[in-house]
């Protein structure tokens, strides 16, 4: 069986400046099996005719929280209303699994000073070993495709190069001949590509973000969301499908 592994993130990985308001690097992953896959861009594409009339429109997290370019339609609330729950439906009623892992960078330079690793190779190390974990759990033949959002070329050269290095030797709890047995390559895309699963992986970060800022505070679109982590055989996430360091 094959699976499509989309990843984005949410938060500034540098160290050099940290927001006191959201001092959290956090990377999501979601995967999907392929013929889910299918499925879930023609639900996506449906609600973009729908609310825009036109499938072109790259679905944006931060853009739609704050009503900006082609979302400021949300700013009739009752539309808005209704916008969130046919896309909280779509997500809900989607079979995927989401593996997310942050790193709080306030505690991580506290901890280990500035010269600590760089919050995103953090993170990736991480989640790559939990997909492992978990494509061992839904079929331990299936072969995943990574996909991942541009970000700059000396920024996805530092990512290649990590992937690289975990690829050819593997980690201290998952062997080379593992990885390299479940995964086939890790491509990168630009945003303006409009793929569906990226966008989707988008709109999953900031909900975790948000819970490992404010673990508290309840928040709906986290609460959809945490359905669909990744989990141990008890239905514990943490550790599992979310992790925060340190």
């Amino acid at each position: 069986m094959k699976y499509q592994f989309f990843l984005d993130e949410t938060g500034d990985h540098g160290l050099s400046f940290i927001d006191a308001d959201f001092p959290l690097f956090l990377l999501c992953g979601c995967l999907i099996r392929e013929d889910k896959l299918f499925e879930l861009e023609t639900a996506i594409n449906d609600f973009k005719v729908n609310y825009f009339k036109t499938t072109d429109i790259i679905l944006h997290s931060r853009e739609i929280r704050r009503c900006e370019g082609p979302f400021q339609i949300l700013f009739d609330l009752e539309l808005k209303g209704n916008f969130y729950k046919d896309l909280n439906r779509i997500i809900s009623t989607s079979g995927f699994v989401v593996i997310g892992s942050g790193v709080n960078k306030e505690k991580l330079i506290k901890t280990y000073g500035k010269a600590s690793n760089d919050p995103y190779t953090l993170s990736l190390s991480f989640i790559i070993e939990r997909l492992i974990f978990c494509l061992d759990q839904l079929d331990k033949d299936a072969r995943v495709n990574i996909k991942v959002e541009k970000r700059g070329k000396d920024a996805d050269n530092l990512l290649l190069a990590h992937y690289n290095s975990i690829f050819n030797k593997g980690t201290y709890y998952v062997s080379r001949d593992r990885l390299q047995k479940a995964i086939s390559n890790l491509k990168f895309h630009s945003k303006r590509e409009n793929i569906i699963g990226l966008q989707l992986a988008d709109l999953c970060a900031y909900p975790l973000a948000r819970h490992l800022l404010s673990p508290k505070v309840p928040y709906i679109p986290f609460d959809i969301v945490k359905e669909k982590m990744y989990c141990d055989r008890k239905g514990n996430f943490r550790g599992y499908g979310l992790k925060l360091f340190p």
